[in-house]
């Protein structure tokens, strides 16, 4: 309440009973969480600049010679490449890195970076595995300058793909695996939602559909990769790594593989 004395405002007490503070927040993110959880979304957001966009893991032959040609079609052909190609195995590859980094593993890193290297199936593949590896240690070292990063990426004794070095980078921050393989799945099968949808085309309706309906496949897809050994690596996709090859040749192309 507020009375006018001689011209100057006072205030008066009432008998308002204060208000009861809010209860915690069972679900709000610790300080590391937060921290955590901002880098992931950083390093695997379509804006960090490891040029993913140009690239499509050869879909652009795909959609040249017939295989893609709708979402239908994009969905089915990315939903193979995720679950039993590309996809599967680099998650793997990611599980073991990070699982090798957390526990300063140096002949595991550098025994599963070759792998991961060895694996790729082309040419052009391995252009964009170890181009996007490397522009996204050199960044995220920039960005968030760290002595232990750089002494796990020295482990490696060379080059990496993108998947190590998505699980070098979120290990040496304490990033959880979990919610990195998600995320990272994520973030590459985005990236090739957008390849399709520029090259079919597609509008953006039809690419969030196509998105939504591989949800499934990526939750499951990195359920099977956190959980497998090395022996379970394999692929199945014949007609994908004979894209990625025959892209190198293609008359005319939009991306560099």
């Amino acid at each position: 309440m507020i009375i006018i004395t001689m011209g100057i405002p006072m205030l008066m007490a009432t008998n308002k009973p204060a208000e009861a503070p809010l209860p915690p927040d069972p679900g709000q993110l610790s300080v590391d969480e937060g921290a955590a959880l901002y880098r992931l979304m950083t390093w695997l957001s379509p804006s960090f600049p490891v040029g993913a966009f140009s690239y499509s893991s050869g879909i652009e032959w795909a959609v040249e010679t017939g295989d893609i040609t709708n979402a239908a079609s994009l969905q089915g052909w990315l939903s193979t490449m995720l679950s039993d190609g590309a996809g599967f195995c680099d998650g793997v590859f990611l599980a073991y890195t990070h699982r090798a980094a957390m526990t300063d593993g140096d002949k595991s890193l550098r025994d599963v970076a070759e792998l991961a290297g060895a694996f790729l199936p082309s040419k052009e593949r391995a252009l964009e595995a170890f181009t996007q590896g490397k522009a996204f240690v050199d960044i995220s070292l920039n960005a968030w300058p760290h002595e232990r990063l750089q002494r796990l990426v020295a482990a490696c004794g060379g080059p990496v793909v993108y998947p190590v070095a998505v699980g070098l980078v979120s290990a040496a921050h304490g990033v959880p695996l979990a919610p990195t393989m998600h995320t990272f799945f994520h973030a590459v099968v985005s990236n090739w939602i957008s390849a399709g949808a520029r090259l079919v085309p597609l509008g953006q309706t039809d690419s969030q559909r196509v998105l939504a309906a591989l949800e499934p496949v990526v939750v499951e897809t990195g359920r099977r990769a956190t959980a497998a050994s090395l022996d379970d690596l394999g692929s199945a996709t014949f007609r994908a790594d004979i894209a990625g090859m025959r892209h190198e040749t293609q008359y005319t192309r939009l991306f560099r593989s």
